[in-house]
């Protein structure tokens, strides 16, 4: 889960990027990363950290130029040095800088092809330059001194038949444009739009519309599944569908918890969504517990507030807000460490004793992980003198670690792996608990006038829509994420940046 941003502006568009990138914050806070171009030069500013510490004011006046892309990152099955903060470059062709949000899984094969037959090296082990050189390469054996929009659609198309995973990319071509593309199972959102100024039309690419919204930018549509939408430095737009099947499969999980809910996906408001996530909800426990003693509805800050509401609102019970957050402390879904984690966790949230005290309180999250999170709140709940705890949550139980771009943790640090909703209740701590169902998650999602081929449900029922995903692959990634190997990362990655600053 990254977040990703280009402009092609009239005038300077430092500030513009970097106000887009805040807006995009939840999609990541491990690093963030700014490149411009002006009259062929490159300015990049990129390092560890959120928006708001890593370009202080003598960085944003270096990144001149009307043309640049930004990038939010957090790190999937890697470490998170700074060398692997995005944009990453290439010189050749053109001088090529890249973002990315996803993950390539047939990356190892890839980084072999690059060294071995394309003769480029790769300095990271981030999948993102893995995929930057491949479109460089693809571009560059075109041959052309200046490239045409027919040239960059050419090589996005070899990038599709060459790459496997879910990816939505921006790129610059310095001297000439901003190219952004999405892989051809439209696993991962990228949206375009535009804006109207007195020097003339600015367009802009990014993960969410609503960092369109934002900015005075009119949302023009998604990228299509395997489309590429190719700006010019002087304004003109094409778009070319460059897959041979391309084939509309999102990730359900962008609408549980990766996406604000005001942004706008695939035609679908992610907001309209978690209401009827609630209303699934509500009508579950009424038809398994019609006779509940519920006293109050209390969400669990932010992402579960809009489906906790309309679960109130169904069920005929008091939505109460029963905790207070601290909103300076990152997502402990994306923190690397369990003891970092559990720390946050108390640091972030704080119970308002009123709302608990001598009730029946029904607390509702967007989904379950490793628990880690839901069984301290829960035990918060009973510290402020709740008589009863029950537990809902508004995505099915998580069984299977996701591939395209989310680093959830190896599956045996996933709660509900191999455990019955029971076990699951009794080790959060809770009296009981209701997981939503996947068909009346996918009919939440999928449940409006946009008619959406299929859906990435792969957390859920363990089916990756590319198809190429077997033991040996997940065995690789369970070893890269579990906990212990991250920590070993950090270590290493806090030793190499110390050293080299």
């Amino acid at each position: 889960m990254c977040g990703i941003v280009g402009i092609v502006g009239k005038s300077n568009v430092n500030q513009a990027l970097y106000d887009a990138l805040t807006v995009l914050q939840h999609r990541g806070q491990d690093a963030a990363g700014i490149v411009t171009s002006h009259d062929g030069r490159l300015f990049l500013r990129k390092d560890n950290g959120l928006v708001r510490d890593v370009f202080q004011q003598r960085h944003m006046q270096r990144l001149v130029g009307s043309i640049g892309i930004g990038h939010v990152r957090y790190p999937t099955a890697g470490s998170s040095t700074s060398a692997e903060a995005q944009p990453f470059y290439v010189n050749s062709p053109y001088g090529i800088t890249l973002a990315h949000n996803g993950n390539l899984t047939n990356v190892e094969q890839l980084a072999k092809e690059i060294y071995e037959s394309d003769l480029r090296h790769v300095n990271t082990n981030s999948d993102s330059e893995v995929l930057l050189n491949v479109f460089a390469h693809e571009l560059a054996v075109r041959g052309k001194l200046q490239p045409t929009e027919e040239d960059v659609f050419a090589a996005v198309s070899h990038v599709h038949s060459r790459c496997v995973g879910g990816y939505a990319v921006v790129a610059m071509i310095t001297g000439y444009g901003i190219v952004g593309f999405r892989d051809p199972n439209g696993i991962r959102p990228v949206v375009f739009g535009q804006r109207h100024t007195d020097e003339g039309v600015e367009y802009m690419i990014a993960s969410e519309s609503v960092a369109l919204d934002v900015l005075g930018f009119t949302l023009i549509r998604d990228l299509a599944p395997g489309e590429a939408v190719y700006i010019t430095e002087e304004g003109q737009l094409f778009t070319k569908q460059c897959a041979d099947a391309p084939k509309l499969q999102p990730c359900i999980f962008e609408h549980v918890y990766l996406a604000r809910p005001d942004s706008i996906i695939d035609g679908i408001s992610v907001y309209k969504a978690r209401l009827r996530m609630g209303e699934k909800l509500a009508d579950k426990i009424m038809r398994e517990r019609p006779e509940h003693d519920i006293d109050v509805v209390i969400p669990i800050p932010d992402t579960s507030r809009t489906a906790a509401l309309e679960l109130a609102n169904r069920l005929g019970v008091k939505f109460r807000e029963g905790f207070v957050k601290n909103r300076y402390i990152g997502r402990t879904f994306i923190m690397p460490g369990q003891a970092a984690r559990k720390k946050s966790v108390r640091q972030k949230l704080n119970a308002i004793e009123l709302e608990f005290r001598g009730k029946n309180v029904m607390l509702v999250d967007d989904s379950i992980v490793r628990g880690t999170t839901c069984k301290q709140i829960i035990q918060m709940a009973r510290e402020a003198g709740a008589k009863n705890v029950y537990f809902c949550s508004a995505a099915p139980a998580v069984r299977y670690p996701n591939v395209y771009g989310i680093d959830m943790p190896s599956v045996h640090e996933l709660i509900a792996h191999n455990r019955t909703t029971e076990q699951v209740a009794e080790l959060i701590g809770a009296d009981w608990l209701v997981y939503q169902d996947l068909p009346d998650l996918i009919d939440s999602v999928g449940g409006g006038k946009i008619k959406i081929d299929h859906f990435d449900c792969a957390v859920f029922n363990g089916e990756y829509v590319t198809g190429d995903i077997d033991e040996a692959y997940l065995d690789r990634i369970e070893q890269a994420r579990n906990d212990l190997a991250k920590v070993k990362n950090q270590a290493v990655s806090a030793i190499i940046d110390l050293y080299n600053n």
